[in-house]
């Protein structure tokens, strides 16, 4: 085989194999955060001191605008997580953002596609406290 036919040799296989196995991860990682973000049940939902401030009328509507969002798109969701988002509230940029840990929210998560070893912890914030 010269060099010429050892070149031709790659099909590409291998790098479809991963960009289909990349696919189906950030599908599943998608998945649980959608569950997560409109049950808020699987993890932690933090508020900061700026959602907090707002009172509780306002934490009850920015609360249902999160487990109702769907505004996904490439700006704000590169990967197609599902695990950013923002909206305005009363004259307020809010975002939230989900984050990935170990169960006992040590360290990161070595992989946010497996619910069994991984704990998702939420966000949600004024956009100027980000």
């Amino acid at each position: 085989m010269n060099n010429t036919d050892q070149t031709n040799a790659c099909d590409g296989s291998e790098h479809d194999a991963v960009s289909i196995a990349e696919a189906a991860r950030s599908t599943i990682i998608r998945c649980l955060n959608d569950t997560f973000r409109t049950t808020f049940a699987g993890g932690q939902v933090m508020l900061t001191q700026g959602i907090l401030a707002l009172g509780g009328e306002a934490q009850r509507i920015i609360l249902e605008r999160v487990r109702a969002f769907d505004d996904f798109c490439t700006d704000n969701d590169p990967h197609g997580e599902h695990d950013f988002g923002a909206f305005d509230h009363a004259g307020e940029r809010v975002a939230f953002k989900i984050d990935y840990y170990d169960r006992s929210l040590t360290y990161g998560s070595e992989n946010p596609a497996d619910a069994s070893i991984t704990r998702r912890v939420m966000t949600i914030m004024l956009m100027d406290e980000w």
